[in-house]
């Protein structure tokens, strides 16, 4: 099977009530083409660790089905991140790591998280619950429908987050001193961790509170 390219063009939003964004999303028609399922991911690099300086990212992913994604380094605009995306279904998971193994490709971390997709209009949504906090991704086919949706949605563009998720793992490992390496439930089952251990704020806080 050849792979899919598109131009991926997305935020990602931190919320406090994922559970209210959910609902807000159902009121307003969204389809919900993917029920909550757990989402496991293998983040992988080369040793020198060149992909990642790039800005790349090549990703082997088991979400129902097995998917090898690689993402070129993003453009930023007013929140909106967009790159290039190849993605490719993949028939076993386990051997296609063996494959990206045999040409030098190596996990440098795991993450887990439970994932819901709607659509709504053009635009798909991504209900992220991640070890660490509960994000929506909004992906479209321009930044102008996808303000458009955060804020119908009651969420605040303004404070979309440009980071990936290791991104965000590492500055909360910095900031509570961690010392795993991998986003998984079992490594946070005990840990408390506020959105300013991430350096994010949550894009559904109603004007006035903290």
């Amino acid at each position: 099977m050849s792979p899919q390219q598109t131009q991926e063009i997305e935020a990602k939003l931190l919320v406090q009530d994922l559970l209210r964004t959910r609902q807000k999303l159902e009121e307003k028609g969204a389809k919900c083409i993917t029920p909550r399922q757990f989402e496991d991911n293998l983040r992988l690099d080369l040793p020198d660790l060149s992909l990642s300086r790039e800005g790349k990212v090549l990703r082997l992913r088991k979400f129902g089905s097995a998917q090898l994604t690689y993402k070129a380094d993003k453009q930023l605009n007013r929140g909106i991140a967009t790159r290039t995306e190849l993605e490719v279904t993949v028939s076993d998971f386990e051997q296609t790591r063996n494959i990206l193994a045999a040409l030098g490709y190596q996990p440098i971390f795991v993450y887990e998280k439970y994932r819901a997709v709607y659509q709504l209009g053009n635009c798909h949504i991504m209900l992220d619950e991640m070890p660490f906090g509960h994000f929506v991704e909004i992906e479209g086919p321009d930044g102008a429908q996808i303000t458009a949706l955060a804020e119908n949605l009651g969420l605040d563009i303004r404070k979309s987050i440009p980071d990936s998720y290791q991104v965000l793992f590492l500055k909360i490992k910095q900031k509570l001193t961690l010392g795993f390496s991998d986003i998984t439930f079992e490594n946070f089952k005990n840990l408390s961790v506020s959105p300013a251990d991430m350096q994010a704020e949550p894009a559904d806080t109603p004007p006035g509170h903290p």
